[in-house]
């Protein structure tokens, strides 16, 4: 099974994340879009971010609906910091049948040769990208690469930061949500103050 790892801290996971997941899904070639939550680094005071536990819970809330789409928490397990090739060696451990590719924005494209051991997740994985709006100039080196997919998948610029911002300003942002997830981060109060 062809799976695509979609990392992300999802605080809070909003429409954006399902459209370029679902586009992956149904558009390139893979059989699953796992929406890998990475943890907290312990390291880091982030006072924004909420408990892995319940961003967790906001992306099975998010996927529920979609078949394609699986919530993971496998980065959860492994000792912080951590670094994608490490998860992408587990996730072969634990999962031998499977084939994992590497979905990211173009902006985190550029800056892959910074990754720890790029060259062997480049050598092992593919990497699917999707466009974003930058006003960089095109400096995408990787792009012709082999193992680099380029996908014409919808330019989506909803942040998670732009949510929480206006939920503590009290601004209604429901239709940037999934409804279960407006529902979830309503309830407990989420990023309010």
């Amino acid at each position: 099974m062809k799976i695509g790892l979609y990392f992300g801290t999802f605080n809070p996971i909003h429409v954006g994340h399902l459209i370029i997941a679902n586009h992956m899904a149904e558009n390139a070639d893979l059989d699953q879009v796992w929406l890998v939550v990475t943890p907290h680094n312990p390291l880091k005071k982030k006072s924004t971010l909420l408990d892995d536990s319940h961003r967790l819970q906001m992306v099975h809330l998010a996927t529920e609906d979609f078949p394609k789409l699986k919530p993971s928490d496998i980065e959860f397990k492994l000792s912080q910091p951590n670094y994608t090739v490490n998860t992408l060696v587990h996730l072969e451990e634990k999962f031998p049948n499977h084939e994992f590719s590497l979905i990211m924005g173009e902006d985190n494209l550029k800056s892959l040769c910074k990754w720890k051991n790029y060259e062997v997740i480049l050598q092992n994985h593919s990497i699917y990208v999707y466009p974003r709006i930058s006003s960089e100039p095109e400096n995408l080196e990787l792009k012709n690469h082999p193992k680099v997919h380029l996908i014409d998948a919808p330019i989506v610029e909803i942040s998670s930061t732009f949510i929480r911002n206006n939920i503590k300003e009290g601004k209604n942002i429901q239709p940037l949500l999934p409804a279960k997830v407006w529902e979830y981060i309503d309830h407990n109060n989420f990023y309010k103050k």
